[in-house]
C-alpha cells in the first residue's frame, strides 16, 4: 500500500501519521486551553461559590483529562515527526535556516507549554478541585487551594501567550520561512537572543520566579486574556520583523 511505502524519511508515512496525530491532538489541546482562558475564567467570575465548585467538579475535572493527554500526544507526535524526518538530523545546517529556526522556536515553546500542563497546571488543579470536593462532602477547604488556583491560572495564561507565536512559527516553514533562506550568524544570534529573553522571562515570571505571581509583568501581560492576546500577537510580529529587517 502506498500509505506504508517509504516509512521513514522526509515525506514518508511515519511523518504523515505523526502529522495527523499532531494536528488532531494540537487542535484539541489549544482549543481547550482557549476554553479555559476565554470562557471558563470569565464564567467562573460571575458564579457563586456553590455553582463554581460544582462546575469545577463536573466540567473542569473532565475537561482536564482531555486537556493534559492532548498536550502529551501533541508533544510526543511532534518529536515523532522530527525523528521521522531523518534528513533534518543528517544535515544540521537546516537549523541555521529561517525555517529551521521557526521550528526550533515552536519546539521550545511547545515543550514549555506541555511541561506547564503536567508540572504546574494539573498538580495545582488537583489541589483546587480536591478542596472543592471536600467542601461539597461537608469537609474543610484545603488552605493551599487559593495559591494552587493562582499557580494554575498563571501557567495557563502564559501557555495562551506562547500559543500565538507557536502556531505562527509551526506554519512558518511551509509559508514564509523559505523566503528568508539562511540568515547570517550575527542575525541568528540577535533573533535567538530576543526570543530567549521573551521565552525565559515570561515563563519565569508566570511561575512566580520573577516578582512573584502578582508581579508587574504578570499583571500587565497575564491578568486579562485580552492583553495576553495582544502581547502574543506583538511577540509574533517582533520576531517576524527581525527576520525582515536584519
Amino acid at each position: 500500500m502506498e500509505l506504508f511505502d517509504n516509512w521513514f524519511g522526509l515525506g514518508g508515512s511515519a511523518e504523515a501519521f505523526g502529522r495527523y496525530a499532531h494536528y488532531l491532538a494540537g487542535i484539541t489541546w489549544i482549543g481547550l486551553l482557549y476554553f479555559f482562558n476565554f470562557i471558563q475564567g470569565a464564567a467562573f467570575g460571575e458564579m457563586g461559590d456553590a455553582a463554581r465548585g460544582e462546575a469545577l467538579r463536573k466540567i473542569t475535572w473532565r475537561t482536564l483529562w482531555w486537556f493534559r493527554w492532548a498536550a502529551a500526544l501533541t508533544w510526543v507526535s511532534g518529536l515523532w515527526i522530527l525523528f521521522a524526518q531523518d534528513r533534518l538530523f543528517d544535515n544540521m545546517d537546516y537549523w541555521k535556516t529561517a525555517s529551521g529556526m521557526g521550528i526550533a522556536f515552536g519546539v521550545l515553546l511547545g515543550t514549555t507549554m506541555a511541561a506547564n500542563v503536567w508540572m504546574v497546571i494539573w498538580p495545582a488543579q488537583q489541589i483546587a478541585i480536591g478542596s472543592s470536593v471536600s467542601v461539597a462532602n461537608g469537609g474543610e477547604a484545603d488552605a493551599e487551594a487559593p495559591a494552587a488556583g493562582k499557580r494554575a491560572a498563571r501557567a495557563s495564561r502564559v501557555n495562551t501567550l506562547f500559543s500565538i507565536p507557536l502556531v505562527f512559527f509551526m506554519m512558518w516553514p511551509s509559508h514564509f520561512g523559505g523566503n528568508f533562506g539562511s540568515p547570517e550568524g550575527s542575525t541568528r544570534a540577535i533573533i535567538w537572543l530576543v526570543f530567549a529573553i521573551i521565552w525565559i522571562g515570561m515563563e519565569l515570571s508566570a511561575v512566580g520566579k520573577i516578582g512573584g505571581y502578582d508581579g508587574a509583568l504578570n499583571r500587565i501581560v497575564l491578568d486579562k486574556h485580552q492583553d495576553t492576546i495582544k502581547y502574543g500577537l506583538a511577540i509574533t510580529a517582533v520576531l517576524y520583523l527581525l527576520f525582515e529587517i536584519l
